[in-house]
């Protein structure tokens, strides 16, 4: 059960970082991983390349006003090994403008992940993301 715990820590933490405008952290997460788009099949493995898909990120001081909402975390452990695989869904909600404006749901989907055991623990080793559904991303990302 361990490893399965620090394994949904490492999922959750992402969302947590990203949420909390750690763009830094949250590209830190891949060091070492691929990260792959599922709709447009691009495959990024450099912290830079990583990185620059998180700079499109709009920041309101300091934080994207968003709630990335993880559920239905599947970890499989790969038997004997320093391996594993997961899957879950993702719902971003975001409010866009002042405090006390609606709240918007604006991204859906499912991320593929494979994880690695390494030294310091449980890391990335391969992130697919899935976009199911859209809303309006015109407050979250800068056209790129």
């Amino acid at each position: 059960m361990a490893d399965r715990d620090d394994i949904s820590a490492l999922v959750y933490r992402y969302a947590e970082l990203l949420d909390g405008g750690d763009l830094d952290g949250v590209t830190d997460m891949f060091a070492g991983a691929t990260w792959r788009s599922a709709t447009t099949g691009e495959v990024l493995s450099t912290r830079a390349e990583v990185r620059a898909v998180y700079d499109r990120v709009i920041l309101y001081d300091g934080v994207p006003r968003t709630r990335h909402l993880m559920d239905n975390l599947i970890v499989d452990l790969d038997e004997g090994a320093d391996t594993a695989s997961g899957r879950c869904y993702y719902t971003v909600l975001q409010q866009p403008g002042a405090p006390g404006t609606p709240i918007e749901p604006i991204l859906a989907g499912r991320y593929v992940d494979r994880y690695q055991r390494t030294a310091d623990g449980w890391r990335f080793a391969d992130r697919e993301f899935h976009v199911d559904l859209t809303g309006d991303l015109s407050h979250h990302f800068r056209a790129g």
